[in-house]
């Protein structure tokens, strides 16, 4: 039961703050009226004259336009841009490096079953080295420009 007298008088005091804050609030928005400029509009009343805004003149756009000028009359640095620089790179070029490691093994592999072709040869043939080898990279070259 304690708790609860507690709790009550706690939200009364809410209550209370809260009230009085509304209160200064309320005061504060009805003292506080708008301030009345007059920019366009010319008043009739005596007492509303002295809030008319003097007339205002443009800016002199002058300078703004002669600043524009100039800048334009710089050279343009868009003629010393190629558009090989600018162009995109192949539409290839991330399958290439996304299989450069199995190409690379494929590549090992490849230099294996030659040589074992070379030892097989060999043995069948009884034949000398040199002309087998000289007959593998005959045709390995004839491959690689058949490839191209």
């Amino acid at each position: 039961k304690m708790d609860d007298e507690d709790r009550v008088t706690r939200l009364q005091v809410l209550k209370a703050k809260r009230t009085v804050s509304e209160r200064t609030k309320d005061e504060k928005n009805s003292s506080q009226k708008p301030v009345l400029k007059f920019r366009n509009y010319n008043p009739q009343a005596e007492e509303l004259k002295d809030k008319k805004l003097e007339r205002t003149k443009p800016d002199a756009i002058e300078t703004q336009v002669v600043d524009q000028i100039q800048s334009t009359t710089q050279p343009d640095i868009t003629d010393d841009i190629s558009l090989s620089k600018l162009a995109p790179k192949k539409a290839e070029w991330d399958l290439k490096r996304d299989i450069a490691k199995q190409l690379e093994k494929l590549e090992r592999r490849t230099q294996r079953a030659i040589v074992e072709i070379i030892c097989e040869r060999l043995r069948e043939d009884n034949s000398d080295l040199a002309s087998a080898v000289a007959t593998v990279q005959q045709t390995s070259s004839n491959e690689n420009y058949d490839s191209d």
